[in-house]
């Protein structure tokens, strides 16, 4: 099991339709947890919480510190979950769950960014200031292993 943080800081209009994709992980049994990090005050933040279950946090490092599954999915509030993604992180998860990059849709075209998001444990969190996916991404290596 995971708990999801979205960051939704710099864009949350995509949110609800991230949120959508990841109840079904939550009644296959991946997701146990869904955090969502939120400037203080940003529009709707709080509602959308209350409807879906969700907690707002204002850093991705607190809501790693909330979150009850030692293994975080971490992405953006644009990502958008391929088809197959329980699955494929599932497995991962099974075979050992190490630090990797997870690959979303594109929906830019052929030469658009690819959006991805961080699985990680949660502990490779603690005592980090100021992450944000970029940063992660970086400070972990992650480069060539893809899940999803």
């Amino acid at each position: 099991m995971l708990s999801v943080i979205i960051d939704a800081r710099g864009q949350a209009e995509g949110l609800p339709a991230l949120l959508s994709q990841l109840t079904a992980g939550a009644v296959d049994g991946l997701v146990r947890q869904v955090l969502i990090v939120a400037v203080h005050d940003q529009a709707g933040i709080d509602h959308l919480c209350e409807d879906m279950g969700a907690e707002a946090h204002p850093t991705i490092e607190a809501a790693g510190a909330a979150a009850r599954a030692d293994q975080l999915l971490i992405l953006p509030a644009d990502f958008r979950l391929r088809d197959g993604w329980i699955q494929s992180l599932g497995g991962h998860l099974t075979r050992g769950a190490e630090p990797a990059v997870v690959a979303g849709l594109s929906e830019g075209g052929l030469f658009s960014r690819r959006p991805f998001g961080v699985l990680v444990e949660r502990r490779r969190l603690e005592g980090r200031r100021g992450a944000d996916l970029q940063r992660l991404r970086r400070d972990l290596g992650l480069r060539a292993r893809r899940v999803g």
